[in-house]
């Protein structure tokens, strides 16, 4: 048996792939990326609804 029976050894966290993935300027960059796709996709949404509106009120009754 070992004597250190029941002692938990430490573990190293794992080495990100990119070395700069944990930087402030590497989660700016994501955040900024997030932002582009929500405004992007919020007003290709309001341009959908716009245009749902549009030929609702130009319909042949």
């Amino acid at each position: 048996m070992s004597d250190s029976q029941g002692e938990a050894t430490p573990r190293q966290a794992p080495v990100p792939r990119d070395p700069g993935a944990g930087s402030e300027k590497y989660k700016e960059r994501g955040v900024m990326l997030r932002v582009f796709v929500y405004v992007v996709a919020g007003h290709l949404f309001a341009g959908f609804l716009w245009l749902l509106f549009y030929v609702g009120a130009h319909a042949h009754k």
